[in-house]
């Protein structure tokens, strides 16, 4: 059944919250029901944890693509990227020449912007360079989360609202990778997991919860 959306949802205390209910009766967070595109991924990627580093690149990269544009634009041209950069392969991204560029900005399937292009590159060289010292994007980015003081979003702005850890992450990235500014990093992070900011009452929040927490243990094992 086609998703129709009531988009306003009543906590027992008459506070409002920005919950839409779909035709299969499920509460989700109100940007998540349409269009379907957007139902699938807000169902079963936003949120949900992620510490594969070549995943985690790839995320990163496209959330500066989306810088000045929607979400849903990238989503919809994710696997022209994927094809159009390897894979989001550091390693190759980083021996790209002037002839790969050219060969992105001549491809109307992905964003044809040179700055945000470059970026990629620069940020691939950026991630062996981290990896080369020892570190990774994994736990830059899950320790940004940790902070006790995040509590459920009840609304879309709570929900919008930059985190402090989002801040000093976007600080430390900045020295070699790009498009890295603490909105984007911000909705990096909520995109894979760090934090979980589906809203109070969304089916998928309590799922997150769980998984969130077998990443945790899953990044403290391969650490220690």
């Amino acid at each position: 059944m086609a998703a129709t959306a009531t988009a306003i949802l009543q906590t027992g205390a008459g506070t409002r919250q920005d919950l839409a209910v779909g035709g299969d009766g499920h509460a989700r967070c109100m940007w998540g029901v349409q269009p379907k595109i957007y139902r699938t991924y807000h169902d079963t990627e936003w949120g949900r944890p992620v510490i594969d580093e070549r995943a985690i690149f790839e995320k990163l990269c496209l959330e500066g693509f989306q810088a000045g544009l929607s979400w849903l634009t990238i989503l919809k041209k994710r696997e022209a990227f994927r094809e159009r950069f390897q894979g989001f392969d550091p390693e190759v991204l980083a021996g790209w020449g002037e002839a790969e560029v050219a060969d992105a900005l001549a491809d109307s399937n992905i964003v044809r912007n040179r700055a945000k292009i470059e970026a990629t590159l620069g940020n691939a060289r950026a991630a062996i360079q981290l990896w080369a010292a020892g570190d990774s994007l994994a736990e830059l980015l899950w320790s940004a989360g940790d902070e006790p003081e995040h509590v459920a979003p009840v609304s879309m702005l709570d929900a919008s609202a930059v985190p402090l850890g989002a801040t000093a992450l976007s600080k430390i990235l900045k020295r070699g990778f790009r498009f890295v500014g603490p909105t984007t990093v911000h909705s990096t992070m909520q995109s894979l997991g760090v934090v979980n900011d589906h809203l109070l009452g969304c089916w998928v929040r309590d799922v997150c919860e769980t998984e969130r927490d077998e990443a945790r243990q899953g990044l403290s094992d391969s650490s220690g």
